[in-house]
This record gives structure tokens, sequence and C-alpha cells, in this order.
């Protein structure tokens, strides 16, 4: 008999819950009966908070057209535009969220928006380097300049395919729990590789600032003026802050998303504001503030106006780079490769 009776209050609850479950995911609004704590994020996004990061992005998104406009920075110019768009649309669908933190419309807007923009201020970060070592000396390269726009934007382009197709899976799945996890998925794995990503190419930046360093006896008079002067350590000073601050929010999505929906990191709204929010805010600033059209004026003449300048800069640099290394066999006779 208490057999039958502790199977049968199970069987209840488990029906009170499905029933529970099924009356949730026909919510539209807050409600008695659909209260904010039952959605993903379980709060009411600070309406505050969303209203500055939307002002905030489109400031930077008009001044970056504007700077890329008046320098042709193009490609820089495609990077940020897109990565300032996306954050000023996914910030415009939380607001919506604080509205009714119920919102399909906005929470799908805010999931793939916020989720793939960041990406774009990393390629911008990335576009920099070929430029970078053209202007100080390609000799000091483990790759040739241009690879390194090519590589990197390429497994850019990949975060952004699996980012986006996580972001669209799940706005879609509705109640689909399979589909929901499997775009989660499809996020955490771009993330991942967003990061990996990151870290390749920081250790390949400070490959090549180490070599170039050693060998700072050799740098053409041109790179060695250029790397004294406050407009350049300005613009490097930005980028690596720009660089450290894309690599926290990333970090800080895995966290908050490899413990599925409706988990206590995700849920966390002040966690979200500094470490997603603010952290891009600051990578923005400093991508805008020192823009290369301003601080690093050399960038133009590497052929930004048109593929062809672009690669005849790279080959003027790589003939250089062979002429100075075979100046030096010829003067010591025990050069080493660096």
């Amino acid at each position: 008999m208490a057999a039958l009776t502790s199977t049968l209050l199970r069987r209840a609850e488990e029906v009170t819950q499905q029933i529970t479950e099924e009356s949730l995911s026909l919510c539209t609004s807050v409600s008695p009966l659909c209260p904010v704590e039952e959605t993903i994020y379980g709060y009411y996004p600070n309406l505050g908070a969303n209203a500055f990061f939307v002002a905030f992005f489109s400031i930077c998104l008009i001044a970056q057209t504007y700077l890329g406009l008046r320098y042709k920075t193009w490609t820089y110019l495609i990077a940020m535009f897109f990565g300032c768009l996306g954050q000023t649309l996914g910030y415009a669908g939380r607001i919506m969220l604080n509205d009714n933190p119920y919102s399909e419309v906005g929470f799908n807007i805010q999931i793939c928006c916020l989720i793939i923009a960041p990406a774009f201020a990393a390629a911008a970060v990335y576009l920099t380097l070929k430029h970078i070592i053209l202007e100080i000396g390609s000799d000091f390269s483990r790759l040739q300049p241009r690879y390194y726009t090519w590589i990197f934007i390429g497994c850019d382009i990949l975060s952004l395919i699996l980012q986006g197709a996580g972001g669209g899976i799940a706005a879609t799945a509705e109640n689909d729990q399979t589909m929901q996890d499997l775009g989660n998925n499809l996020m955490i794995t771009g993330i991942v590789w967003q990061v990996v990503t990151l870290l390749v190419f920081a250790l390949l930046v400070g490959d090549y600032a180490r070599r170039a360093s050693a060998r700072r006896d050799i740098l053409p008079a041109s790179a060695i003026t250029l790397l004294r002067t406050m407009r350049f350590k300005l613009f490097a000073g930005g980028l690596i802050l720009a660089f450290l601050t894309i690599f926290t929010r990333c970090v800080y999505r895995i966290a908050e998303m490899v413990g599925g929906w409706q988990n206590e990191i995700m849920q966390n709204e002040t966690d979200f504001i500094v470490l997603e929010g603010v952290m891009i805010v600051i990578a923005t600033l400093c991508l805008t503030v020192f823009h290369p059209g301003v601080v690093f004026p050399e960038m133009q003449k590497h052929g930004l106006k048109n593929l062809s300048g672009e690669v005849q800069a790279e080959k003027i640099a790589d003939r250089d780079s062979t002429s100075d290394s075979t100046m030096h066999v010829n003067r010591g006779g025990n050069f080493s490769t660096v």
C-alpha cells in the first residue's frame, strides 16, 4: 500500500511538472502564472545600462564610418562597421526584453547580434598586424605579411559561421530542447575557436616582437622613428587593450554558456554588464579613438586603396627583406635566420 501511494505521488508530481512546463512554454508576457524568473535570463535587463550601450555603439558606428571614409581604411571600416552595428542592434534587443522578458523577437535579436559582433572587432585587430609588420620589417616575421590577414580573417569567418548558426538555431528552436542545446553547443564551439585563434595570434605577435627587439640594430631608420613616436605607442597600446578585453569577453561567454540555458552565470546580469558589455565598450573605444587613419597613417600607403597596391607593397617588403639578409651574410658570414 505504501509503495502504491509513493508511486501515485511521484506520478502526480511528474504530471504537475509537465503541465507547468507546458504552461510556461505558452507564456508571452510576465504574469502571476508566467513569472520573470522562469525566462532564460530570469530578470528584466537593466534599461539604463542597455540604453547607454545602444547610444555608445551608435556613436562609435558613426565615428567609424566617418573615419573610415575620410582615411580610406576600407577593410578596417567594414570590420568595425558591422561590429558596432551588431552591438547596437543587440542591446536594442535587450531593451525589448526589459519591456517584455518573454519577447521572442527581442531575445532572437540580442542572442544573434551580441554573440557574433565581437568577432568583427577581433577582425579589426587582426587586420592591423600585417601593416605593422610591413612598416617595421617583414624579415622578422615567420610568415609573409599577407598571410596574417588570410589566416586570421579566415579563422574569424569560421568562428562567425559557427556562432551565427548556433545563435540562429537557438533563436528558432522555441521549446525544442534538443535544438536549443545544439544551438548552444555550436555557439560554444565558435567562441572556443575564437579564443584559440586569439591565443595563436598573441603568440605570433609576441614572437615577432621578440625577434624584432633582438635585432633592433638592423631595423630601418623609418621603423625606429615610428616606434619612438607617441602616436604609434598609443596605437599599439590601444590594440593590446582591445585584444585583452575581447579575449576576456570570450572566456566569460564560454563559462556563461557551457552550463546550458538558465544557468546561474547566465542569470547574473552584473557579470554580463561588466564582462560582456564593458569589455567590448573598452575594445571599441580603443579601436575608435586610436583609429589607424589618425595614429597609424602608414597603414594607408600599404595599398588599402586597392588590392594591387597592397600586393605590390608586400612584394617590395619581401624584396627588401631578402636584400638585407644577403647583406648580413656577406658581411658576417655567420648570419642566423630570424
